[in-house]
Formats: structure tokens, sequence, C-alpha cells
């Protein structure tokens, strides 16, 4: 029904407090009171007010989208290689292998370790020639303890008076991963720019990085973990409101003290914003230092953060408790104009177990950001190492994932320009139906596809709301669900049978898939089609070169519609032509066609086709036309 939405734009520490009258009270203790009404007065209305206020998102670059390989705890160069060169053998599609900070000399960022990671600037050089990408972490804070000379991001630092300062007015020593002790770049500085690509660059220089995954910027900080009986904060700070989080500790807690000084205000004020900060000028380090499309996956966020990062939902277990929370988070993320999220897929704590595992590929798979990735200490759980089984599974998940992808891409265009959510709760596209308003095992990707994963152990089918028109299993068995109102169904879920359904109605752009996006982008289209009651469906497709900065803000892209007329015309139409493609068109699949035409025609020339009565799918083949031209592709009863 008629909906809308409430943001207070607010830095400070807030306590929501939600009411069953229904009501909501919000306690913002400091900052300014900056509060936005958005009327809708649908759901997706409210998320595109929401995003006018704090930014659209970012676009990724098209290999982003792909799989991503990652573990704490490779150890070495020989070990991450040994990894990755499994599991290209194994057949896994995946398009990046990154390392976390044990790839660092003493756990100190911008620096590889040069015995047991030696060789690594000739490895992402391996990794580039195979069409592939690397991604490293980087944390904010900086070694503070370091032989003179030998720290140019601390000396850097000193110079420029860049560290966040402590009450007194010295540089605040804290303490993360480094050895001894650890400041933290205050990136509220008019000099943090600067600094920060200064490092950025130098570093780069060295390892040719793709991208930046920006952890532990709440900023974390172990000296101020009570727990741990650290040094703490001044005991006058226990008089700065709140002195607590609500069911948890002081607010210091395992970060900076809230009395702590950053060049804009104190800490208090500010704390909530330091990764939204930080991403804004690692975004425009990499645009510097890389002249591409940046791709950044932080932990923490803040609203509008999505306009220059992405999200992972941080450490959490290898359990079904944490596989079922990923679907909710990732669809908070996406309302939240965040649209590129995930989990570690197989969970990050604690060993998995080949059932889990499995089922979290297949779900993980479709998460908007997919990736392998878990704790040191844990058992290996890339698909290789997991065993033939997941390596069965994984294979068939990717290799439903990347025929999608010109899909996904479209939708991220869509977000980006408009402000449209990617992947979508139910209650998105079906507002007027109750039933859809507290669904959080299954989603959808924009509106034309519902996923439905398995989320229980030992499970082999799913209670799945399959809500009103007409639906078709995308395995093509022949499953069609014609749904007047809406209702729940049970669909059988074996491992290797993904239950993703689309929507009558919806035409979605495939490409023949290789192991990396590098690969697939030379491939054909082939289109699925999906017509409604009607007769009738739509799509749209983005493409450009998938990496260019701006490239939609400088015309330089093509955008196709393909429009199903009366269950016989497929119109194929250029709107936009601002890219040199040679995208073609190889192959049609309409579904549910319970008739076999007597012929397929296009531009006057017979065209190849099957018709499979069992499963009402015309497929139509060898077409091989040209995007660039609008064409019409006719079949008769």
């Amino acid at each position: 029904g008629p909906s809308h939405g409430v943001f207070l734009h607010n830095t400070n520490f807030i306590e929501v407090l939600l009411q069953p009258t229904p009501a909501a009270t919000f306690r913002a203790l400091g900052g300014i009171l900056d509060l936005f009404v958005f009327v809708g007065p649908s759901p997706a209305q409210v998320v595109q007010q929401y995003q006018r206020v704090v930014g659209f998102p970012a676009m990724p670059p098209y290999w982003s989208l792909g799989f991503h390989l990652c573990r704490y705890g490779y150890g070495s160069l020989n070990n991450t290689r040994e990894v990755m060169e499994n599991n290209i053998r194994a057949g896994i599609p995946f398009d990046a292998q990154w390392n976390d900070i044990d790839s660092m000399e003493r756990n100190n960022g911008f620096t590889y370790d040069k015995d047991t990671f030696a060789g690594l600037p000739e490895f992402v050089s391996e990794i580039h020639a195979g069409g592939r990408r690397y991604m490293l972490i980087f944390d904010p804070a900086v070694s503070g303890s370091e032989e003179p000379g030998t720290s140019p991001p601390y000396e850097d630092g000193i110079e420029i008076d860049i560290f966040v300062k402590n009450a007194s007015g010295g540089v605040k020593q804290g303490k993360v991963w480094n050895d001894n002790s650890s400041v933290f770049p205050d990136f509220s500085h008019p000099a943090a720019g600067d600094y920060w690509t200064k490092q950025f660059r130098r570093f780069h220089e060295v390892i040719q990085f793709d991208g930046a995954w920006i952890d532990m910027n709440e900023p974390a900080n172990f000296a101020n973990f009570r727990a741990n009986g650290s040094e703490g904060c001044p005991e006058e700070e226990e008089a700065h409101p709140p002195p607590y989080v609500p069911g948890d500790e002081e607010l210091s807690s395992k970060t900076l003290c809230m009395s702590d000084r950053p060049h804009l205000s104190s800490h208090y004020d500010v704390h909530n914003i330091y990764a939204h900060l930080e991403a804004i000028l690692t975004y425009r380090a990499l645009v510097d230092v890389r002249g591409k499309r940046p791709f950044i996956i932080s932990r923490s966020t803040s609203p509008g953060q999505g306009a220059w990062s992405g999200h992972w939902s941080g450490d959490t277990d290898s359990s079904w408790e944490h596989l079922r929370f990923s679907v909710p988070s990732m669809l908070s993320f996406s309302l939240l104009g965040i649209p590129l999220t995930g989990t570690d897929v197989c969970g990050f704590f604690q060993n998995t177990t080949e059932e889990l595992c499995a089922r979290w590929f297949e779900l993980g798979a479709f998460y908007p950001f997919s990736r392998s990735h878990n704790m040191m200490g844990s058992v290996d759980q890339d698909p290789y190492s997991m065993g033939p089984a997941v390596v069965a599974v994984a294979k068939n998940a990717l290799g439903a994932r990347y025929p999608l992808l010109p899909y996904l891409y479209t939708l991220f265009y869509r977000s980006h320009v408009y402000g449209e959510t990617v992947a979508r709760p139910l209650f998105m596209e079906f507002p007027d139906d109750p039933n859809t308003y507290d669904i959080d095992q299954q989603f959808l990707w924009g509106s034309g596809l519902l996923f439905n994963p398995v989320l229980y152990e030992n499970q082999t089918s799913v209670r799945a709301y399959i809500p009103r028109g007409v639906w078709y299993d995308m395995n093509a068995d022949g499953s069609v669900y014609r749904e007047p109102k809406g209702s729940y169904g049970l669909l059988a879920a074996p491992q290797l049978d993904i239950r993703v359904l689309v929507r009558g109605g919806s035409i979605i752009p495939c490409q023949v898939p290789g192991q990396t996006t590098e690969i697939s982008r030379r491939n054909p289209l082939l289109l699925v089609v999906a017509p409604d009651e009607k007769g009738t469906a739509r799509g749209e497709l983005f493409w450009d070169d998938g990496d260019s900065i701006d490239s939609v803000q400088r015309g330089q892209y093509n955008t196709y519609t393909f429009m199903l007329i009366d269950n016989n015309q497929l119109v194929v139409s250029a709107t936009h032509r601002g890219f040199s493609d040679d995208l073609r068109l190889d192959s049609v699949a309409v579904f549910g066609m319970r008739r076999k035409p007597s012929g397929v025609s296009l531009k006057g020339r017979s065209v190849e086709f099957r018709h499979n009565n069992a499963t009402q799918v015309l497929t139509i083949f060898g077409i091989w036309e040209p995007l660039a031209d609008p064409f019409v592709i006719s079949w008769a009863p």
C-alpha cells in the first residue's frame, strides 16, 4: 500500500525506539537535526527519494560482478597461487584473487612480505595476463612504532600533521594489527586527500592492485577494548554522554576515544562517518592512480556511502543461522542505497561443512557482490578445497550467475542513474500484497528474477511465496506458475537445482558464459523471453566498456530495448548509441509456447528453431544479428 520514509541525517550517537502504535522515536545526542520525510507513495519511490538526498550509488566495473576468491590465512604466495590455479583447473568461474593482511610485512599497510610473498608483483602480472584482477586490503591504521626512515605512511603523516589527536593534543596512539602501536589518519583533514592518494600511488607502482578492500574502518582500535585491560580513555570521558552503547559497553570500546580530536570536530561527532570519508578519499585516489572505474568494498558504512563503495557484511559465522541472516542484510543495504553488497560465501568464523558450503554457494552466487572468504585457522573453503561435491555445486551456481551478468549490470546502471534497487525484497514489487511484507528468505533481482534459496540443513525443498502473475522456472523444465493473487508453494530443491523463477512480462538479456567476465564479454547474447498473460514482455540492456570512469555521464554507452508483441514478434532496437561494440544476438528462448510455430523469420530469411513440447520452450538459434541496427524476429502460428 501507500508508503513513506523518515530519515534523520545525523552523524552522532542515535537511539531509535520502535513502538507498536506504530511509532518511531529518534534520540540524537548531538549534531544537527536534519530530518527528511519521503512521501512515496510506493516503496520504490521512497528509496529513490532517499537517494536523491544522500546520493545515487556508484557504477561498479563489470569485472567486479564476477566471483572473487579470498581468505585470511593463505600465509604465502605459493599457497595463494596453488589455490587460484586449483580452482582454475576445476573450472570455477571467477574474476579476482584477493589477499588479506597476512600478505603484509608485519601487518603494516602499503607493504608486502618479501619473504613469504616474494614475487608478488610478478604474480599480479600473471593474474592480469589471465584476464583476472587482484585485490588487496587497506586498513586505515598506520604503524606508529617503525624505525625512522622505514615507514613512509607514518613519516608522511607526521610531516603534514595528518593523524587524529588525543584530548591532550598529541597524536592518538592506539593498537590494531601493527606490532606495537597504531596511529589513525584523519580523513576530515584538508590535506588527507593528497596524503591518501600519495600512499596509494607509491604502493601501486610496486603492486598493480585493481581495487581497495577497506576494513577495520569504524575505526577499530584494540587499545580501547577495556575488557583487555588496555589503556582505555581519559576518566573525564565518563561524563561525555552517553557513557554506553545500548546492551554493550562504552562508546569508546574497540574504537577511538570519544574525546579524541580529528580536524573536523570531536570523534564523538564524526565517528559514524569515519569510513565514509575514507571511502570518498579512496575512490578519488583510485581514480587518480589507476585512471579506471574504482572498485571499493568497505566494512563500515553510513548513509550515502554507496556513491563511493560497496559493502560486505563483516565477519559472520559459518552457520545456517548466518546463512539465513545474509538475505535480509543484503536487502537492507540495497534499500539504503548500497546495492553492491554480500556476505562471505560459506561463512568466516569456524569451519564450514560440505552441505552448508554447497547451499551457501547456491545463495551467494546471487549476492550482488559474491566472494568466498574465511578466517585464519579455519579449513580452506574455496570450492576446490571443499571437494568434488562443492566444486559441482559452485560450477553450477556460478555457471548460472555469469550468463545473467548483462542483466545484473543493467540493474546497476538503473541504480546509478535512477536510484532503483538491484536486489530487492518482494514488497518493493508487490506493495499491495501484505503477504510479501515480512518475506526475508526470498529476493528479487530487479523486477524479473525471483530467487528461492535453501537456507536450512537437510532441506530438499523450499516453501516459497509466488506473487501474482505468471512465473516460469528458469531451469526450463516446463514449470509455469499462474497466480491470480499469489500463494505459497513447495518447490523441489535438491543440490544442483537452483530455484530461480522469471517473471512473466520480462526479457532477461544473458550472455554465453566464460570462466572470466573478460571472456564472457566477447561472447554473443541470448535472450530469455517470459510472456505475461497478454503475450507481451519487455527488457533492457546497458553496455559500455565496463571499466571507464564516468562513461554514463559522458554518454559513452549503449542501451538496447527488447519488446515481445502479441507473443509472435520480438523487436530489438538501440535507444542510445555512444559506444562502439560488436554485440550480436545469437539465440532466443521463449517460455510458455504451447504450440510449435510453423516458421521463424528475420529480415525476410528463415531462422532455425526448435520447440520442446514438454517444456513449452521455443528456442530460436543461429540469429547472429548485430544489435547496432534494429530488427524484428517473427514467428507464425
